[in-house]
């Protein structure tokens, strides 16, 4: 059995942050628009948007690699503008268990900032720590900055 392991990026949003956590929470699907070339189908298979204990499904691309999905919403908070994902299906929890995504929203000295947390167990230790799933979230938030304004 692996260690539990952690990794965080935190990315400043330009576009506000209330606006970022209401999509991601909201609007997920929306992803598919923004990042095209990471997100090629959503589809809600159980429950509602927005809700804890909804399921989501993904078919993404992932270092060239197309991919898919499901994710438990575990966790809503609206005052933290946070989310909480529980990876439930997909090649991702072949390589790790217990993977788990938190996003979250904070403002320091008038600037939101999207906070990405990873918590994992890798399962063999020959598989790498998911340093690239990590840098996925970075992109795509920037991505969605850009779709924002235009860029």
């Amino acid at each position: 059995m692996g260690l539990p392991c952690k990794l965080i990026a935190q990315v400043a949003f330009k576009a506000g942050g209330d606006v970022f956590h209401q999509i991601l929470c909201n609007n997920p699907g929306h992803l598919v628009t923004t990042s095209p070339a990471k997100f090629q189908g959503f589809d809600l298979h159980h429950g509602t948007l927005g809700a804890n204990g909804s399921v989501l499904f993904w078919k993404y691309t992932l270092e060239g690699k197309e991919q898919t999905c499901k994710q438990i919403i575990q966790d809503i908070d609206e005052e933290k503008k946070q989310i909480t994902f529980k990876f439930i299906e997909g090649e991702l929890i072949e390589m790790y268990k217990n993977l788990i995504i938190t996003m979250h929203v904070e403002t320091k000295n008038g600037i939101d900032y999207v906070t990405w947390t990873m918590e994992y167990e890798i399962i063999d230790d020959a598989n790498p720590h998911p340093f690239s799933v990590l840098n996925f979230c970075v992109e795509f938030t920037s991505e969605i900055e850009h779709h924002i304004f235009g860029k």
